[in-house]
């Protein structure tokens, strides 16, 4: 299997300059591309092809362009591929809108491939030679890199070949919880606290943000003004990032069955009172990580059903009662138990079964604590059946009688 690797290069003032000019090419010749690919659709022409694009860039930017020589010719070769990958995104994929044009300083990035050296934290590239990371690298052979720019700063990063190795599991299935106030709460008690990256910064990122508004459009205030913004929102991915990387790899290395909840993060998003606390976790990041780290440690992530009510169930009886948000701590009104929201629902996705139908709606009935058996939908059916005869029952008595 592939893993990626990502670290921060260490350029000097020739190498940033030389990563500047290369992320320019691409970016021209991405924009180029999409220009003659606009005015092929609008023509209702056929789409041209990378490989077509890339012969006409050469035969016509290329010759007319000095500065393209300047770079490795892969810089702009790889822009038109990704182009042509976008085009067919937009014909296939549902939901995907057409490529647009770059702007420089946004997202700005480059490919590279050829002869590629790793020692300790150097990396030769080519037309760079030898720079310098932050961390020490892998000892592979990579074929190709990409280089991306985030906030000024130059990162680089690349694929390798990896063998899943089993790690020692201290447990053998574990429930997981993610939630607001407490980023996860598993079944085994312990917890995860949310560091809540974005709302401890939000004060400081509105005072910035502010600063930008009152700089002059175009001037070197308002750049610098800029950078400090984009320098404070990759501290708070950053954050956001690290949480959850350490969450998910102990999770992947220490348990073998893991069970999350199969949430519809793009519906509980459109909940305008809890938006932007959902965004500030990462749900849809936390449940990425967890699936390819498993494939790497030879874990199993399962995930409960959707409409599986994991909140509102006894962990204890498996009585089913009504549980709004406001109500943290768990007591049931069959057994009387009393537990912490999140632990509880934890505890019951560890038990979840796809095989076992559960109560569909909140009954008064359940079964005693150290039971046999659960109460299922099932029964639960049956015995609105049986209540439903009983009452047809006293009503023709009653009928008869009168």
């Amino acid at each position: 299997m592939l893993r990626s690797f990502q670290t921060k290069l260490d350029l000097n003032n020739q190498q940033r300059t030389l990563a500047a000019k290369h992320a320019g090419v691409a970016r021209h010749a991405w924009n180029w591309g999409l220009d003659i690919c606009l005015k092929a659709l609008s023509a209702k022409e056929k789409l041209p092809t990378a490989i077509t694009l890339h012969k006409r860039l050469v035969a016509e930017v290329k010759s007319a362009n000095a500065w393209y020589y300047e770079v490795s010719k892969c810089a702009p070769q790889q822009a038109l591929r990704n182009l042509s990958k976008a085009f067919g995104h937009f014909f296939k994929v549902s939901g995907r809108g057409k490529p647009k044009f770059k702007k420089k300083n946004i997202k700005d990035s480059f490919y590279l491939e050829g002869s590629i050296t790793v020692s300790d934290n150097r990396l030769k590239l080519p037309i760079f030679g030898w720079v310098r990371c932050h961390e020490i690298l892998p000892a592979v052979r990579p074929k190709n890199v990409t280089v991306s720019k985030r906030a000024s700063d130059w990162y680089v990063s690349f694929r390798y070949e990896l063998e899943a190795k089993p790690s020692p599991k201290t447990r053998q299935r574990i429930g997981v919880d993610i939630g607001i106030n407490s980023l996860a709460t598993c079944s085994d008690g312990s917890v995860f606290p949310s560091v809540k990256a974005y709302r401890q910064a939000q004060r400081k990122l509105a005072h910035l943000q502010r600063s930008v508004c009152r700089k002059q459009k175009g001037s070197r205030n308002r750049t610098q003004a800029n950078l400090k913004v984009a320098r404070l929102h990759r501290r708070i991915a950053n954050i956001r990032q690290d949480a959850l990387h350490k969450l998910t790899s102990w999770l992947a290395k220490n348990h073998s069955e893991i069970v999350i909840e199969d949430l519809n993060i793009s519906g509980m998003l459109k909940n305008h009172r809890l938006a932007s606390a959902i965004a500030d976790c990462g749900f849809y990041e936390f449940k990425r990580q967890l699936e390819y780290k498993a494939s790497w440690c030879c874990a199993t992530v399962i995930k409960a059903d959707k409409f599986y009510p994991s909140s509102q169930l006894c962990s204890c009886c498996h009585h089913r009662q009504k549980m709004p948000l406001s109500a943290r701590v768990f007591k049931c009104a069959f057994c009387g138990i009393e537990l912490d929201r999140d632990f509880n629902a934890s505890v019951n996705l560890e038990h979840w079964r796809p095989d076992i139908d559960y109560p569909l709606t909140v009954s008064s009935t359940g079964l005693a604590c150290g039971g046999s058996h659960q109460l299922n939908g099932t029964a639960v059916k049956d015995s609105m059946k049986q209540e439903g005869n009983v009452k047809l029952s006293k009503i023709s008595l009653s009928r008869s009688g009168e």
